[in-house]
């Protein structure tokens, strides 16, 4: 349980660092695509994780990229939209079986399928969110609905690929 916590605990603090420190510098295709590869801390708990401990988690989180981004809330409600949206769509995507205790949502025990469809889900979710917030209007629709489609595409092909170099596929007991 400590090291879970510990891995958890890591696995926050250092995606938020790499959000912070490298990835708030790319823009891509002026302003089009820009990654938010931190969500994926809050997207790879435990299943078995309380909702209310991945709603405060997914706060905290927000919050520290709000502090460090200088947009009051934005991220925050981003976060707890897809801290919310986690238990419906695990439920949406359950394998016939169900999930095993101690599991966690990564690609190489759930297979890119799953892992496509689960994450592409809530990191779209938090995408739509954080840009209609951030534009608080409907004046450009279009352009923003753009926006956070192409953001959460390209946030998506980096949590598969961080995902396949960090983890270890699980062989056969």
């Amino acid at each position: 349980m400590i090291g879970t916590i510990t891995a958890n605990l890591l696995r926050f603090v250092l995606l938020l660092l790499v959000q912070v420190l490298v990835l708030d510098h790319v823009v891509m295709f002026g302003g089009l695509m820009v990654p938010y590869l931190y969500v994926l801390a809050l997207l790879m708990l435990p299943f078995e994780m309380p909702r209310w401990a991945v709603l405060m988690l997914g706060a905290l989180l927000g919050h520290a990229m709000d502090v460090f981004s200088g947009t009051p809330g934005m991220h925050l409600g981003a976060c707890v939209v897809a801290a919310y949206l986690r238990t419906p769509v695990l439920r949406l995507v359950a394998p016939r079986d169900g999930y095993e205790f101690g599991m966690r949502p990564n690609v190489a025990i759930m297979g890119l399928p799953w892992a496509f469809t689960y994450l592409g889900l809530l990191v779209l979710a938090h995408h739509l969110w954080l840009f209609f917030i951030e534009v608080f209007r409907f004046e450009r629709f279009g352009h923003t609905l753009l926006r956070a489609v192409l953001s959460a595409a390209f946030t998506l092909a980096l949590s598969l690929l961080v995902q396949y170099l960090v983890t270890r596929p699980q062989r056969d007991r």
